[in-house]
């Protein structure tokens, strides 16, 4: 058994919380959570890998146990957060690492891997979309915000942030729902029914246009840079399709693409699989 410490990093007076497990020597994998979750969702993950790997897994502003400024005094965009999260990486003391993004995770961390290419060793993608074919017409709601960011638009994407579509979001696409612990979306909704966590939801919601919008920026870091790559998607997503997956070997032809016959989160149900994925694809070769 690998102990795991809750710590907290200061960024600049704003507290970001993490977990961490493993040597530090080993190498790293730095673990970068979704909508609307926290690196909670790690749980299962991160005692199957911390024999072999440094595990990092903090809250994104906003999220979880990290503190939760009012939109009036944080600017909640994707760039932001990316950019809090590259300001934590160099006060942890991060030099190289692996990056394993899931959902929101994936367009913070690719647009840290564009920043500094040099000091990713390695990419898991588990339903990280970074290709607009992965967006699936679940999207349309907030496409309509997008493309008209009035209030009856912002108020119709409430329905996102209600309880029953949390516990949806986490049983769509099971086999058998009575294997999804309720502790992950109990959680989940916890955090959602803080005071501004709403408005804060509704602004990621409106900004996630600006990932569509650097897609091709991904695109040629992982042509330019093509980093070992492997992708454990739950076949099932009802938001980011299979071909999302498979669109990440048009760039690097040499990326491992791995499905798993569940939904959008996968650790839920194939943490152990997903584990095994991830030590077949090479802990030396994300260590390299």
């Amino acid at each position: 058994m690998h102990t795991i410490h809750y710590r907290a990093a200061d960024i600049g007076g704003l507290r970001i919380s993490y977990r961490e497990a493993g040597r530090a020597d080993a190498p790293t994998l730095l673990l970068l959570h979704g909508f609307p979750t926290a690196g909670h969702m790690f749980r299962d993950l991160i005692p199957l890998l911390a024999d072999s790997f440094h595990l990092v897994a903090p809250d994104l502003p906003g999220f979880g146990q990290s503190d939760m400024p009012p939109c009036s005094a944080f600017k909640y965009t994707f760039e932001n957060l990316a950019e809090k999260i590259d300001r934590f990486i160099d006060v942890i003391g991060l030099k190289r690492f692996a990056i394993y993004i899931f959902d929101y995770g994936a367009p913070i961390g690719l647009r840290i891997a564009v920043k500094h290419s040099g000091r990713i060793t390695a990419i898991v993608s588990q339903n990280g979309n970074a290709y607009e074919e992965g967006l699936s017409d679940g999207w349309n709601p907030i496409r309509s915000y997008w493309e008209n960011p009035s209030q009856a638009n912002r108020d119709a994407l409430r329905a996102f942030l209600k309880p029953e579509t949390t516990v949806w979001q986490y049983t769509h696409g099971v086999s058998d729902a009575t294997g999804v612990s309720p502790d992950g979306y109990s959680l989940d909704n916890f955090y959602l029914t803080r005071p501004g966590a709403d408005e804060i939801q509704l602004d990621l919601f409106g900004d996630y246009k600006s990932n569509v919008a650097v897609y091709p920026s991904f695109h040629k870091y992982f042509r330019e840079y093509k980093p070992p790559f492997l992708a454990v998607w739950g076949k099932n997503d009802p938001f980011f399709l299979a071909a999302g997956a498979e669109a990440f070997k048009r760039d690097i032809p040499d990326a491992v693409v791995r499905f798993f016959d569940t939904g959008h989160f996968a650790l839920e149900t194939h943490a152990a699989e997903i584990a095994a994925a991830i030590r077949d694809f090479g802990v030396g070769r994300m260590g390299s």
